[in-house]
Order: structure tokens, then C-alpha cells, then sequence
């Protein structure tokens, strides 16, 4: 019993984290070199993608999205989707596609001496084996590629995240205490008297 529970608690830590960690907004300094658009047919990876609702007919199997291709210091290469969320989930509320579209194209640069370096703010993974993208939500031009994105928002989500948890889990334990806790205590009771009274009556007989 001791392994499942511990099993469920890893499990759900788990899953807690891959939540937050494809939700909240990180950070990545890169080469901006091209940007493109490109029809994408939805299959197994349709989770992935933006819901199409945001000005595009709802229920479609494939459209037409915007991508932004660009290479870190490392010299790998980095390819974001660039949809808009609308009001939908991550609560991201972007509208402005073809405006981020358009500020990406113009950073675009050459890997030289006076390369222009940006930051794409963004949520989601990269996993290249069911074609996923993450999606950019902001860009801007950075002067150097060791620019320090102190990820502020995500702390204060995190904290306020934690803080909601311990409330719920302290009420959560005094309910518990207060009234389920006697329930158990009385029923062990209960049921120890019975037994104890089931072997005194047959011990007689």
C-alpha cells in the first residue's frame, strides 16, 4: 500500500510539473534567419496546436500557420509555431499573429560580427518525432547574446500556485482532523466491540 501511495504522489508530481513547465513562459535568446508559413494537417499532435477560433473557421483538419526559424549560440537550431491563443488555454490572450510575424522577418540576420540577436518569449516543448512547435508569444531585439530574462511572472505564478496549495491542504487537514478522523476512531471502535463480541458469545457456546 505504502508503493502505490508513493507511486500516485510521484505520479501526480509529476504531472504537476510537465503542466506548469509547458504552460509558463520561458525565454530563449536566438538568431532570428527566417520566417515562413506553411499548411499543417492535424493528427496525433493536434493537442499541440491552437484551437482555431480565433478568426479561422473552428473544426478544420488542416490551415495555414506562421513559423519562425532561428539558430541559439550553441548554433542549434530553434523552430517556433507563431498562433494566436485567443481566450482559450495557456490564457496567453494573443491576437497579434501577423504583427509578431512581421517583427520577426524584420530581425531577421546573417551569423556575423553584427548579428542581431532577439529573445522569443514562449510556451510549450519542442519535440521534433510528432512535429511539435512551441508557440512564440513576444520578441525583441537583445544587443548581446548574454542578456540575463529574470522570469519574474513565473515566480509570482509559482509562488501564488504554492500558496493556494498550502491553504487548500491546511483546510483540507483540519477537515480531515475535525471530521473524518473521529468517523475512522468510532467506527474502529465500533467495529472492535462487535468483534469482541462475536468471540465472547461463541467462546460461551
Amino acid at each position: 500500500m505504502v508503493y502505490v501511495k508513493w507511486t500516485f504522489r510521484i505520479l501526480l508530481a509529476l504531472l504537476i510539473f510537465g503542466f506548469f513547465h509547458y504552460t509558463l513562459p520561458q525565454h530563449d535568446v536566438v538568431r532570428i534567419t527566417d520566417t515562413y508559413e506553411k499548411r499543417v494537417d492535424y493528427g496525433v499532435n493536434s493537442l499541440f496546436w491552437a484551437e482555431g477560433y480565433t478568426g479561422e473557421a473552428a473544426g478544420v483538419e488542416n490551415r495555414d500557420v506562421f513559423f519562425i526559424q532561428t539558430f541559439r549560440e550553441n548554433d542549434k537550431p530553434m523552430i517556433y509555431r507563431n498562433e494566436d491563443t485567443g481566450w482559450g488555454w495557456p490564457p496567453y490572450f494573443k491576437f497579434d499573429t501577423s504583427n509578431l510575424q512581421a517583427e520577426a522577418s524584420d530581425l531577421i540576420s546573417k551569423k556575423s560580427d553584427e548579428t542581431q540577436w532577439a529573445v522569443v518569449r514562449h510556451y510549450g516543448w519542442r519535440f521534433e518525432a510528432l512535429s511539435i512547435y512551441p508557440n512564440a508569444v513576444k520578441i525583441w531585439a537583445v544587443d548581446s547574446p548574454d542578456v540575463q530574462i529574470i522570469p519574474w511572472r513565473n515566480i509570482i505564478i509559482l509562488i501564488v500556485a504554492f500558496a493556494a496549495f498550502w491553504a487548500v491542504r491546511v483546510r483540507w487537514l483540519r477537515f480531515r482532523r475535525g471530521r473524518i478522523d473521529p468517523l475512522i476512531d468510532e467506527a474502529e471502535e465500533t467495529w472492535d466491540e462487535t468483534e469482541g463480541w462475536f468471540k465472547r458469545t461463541f467462546r460461551r457456546k
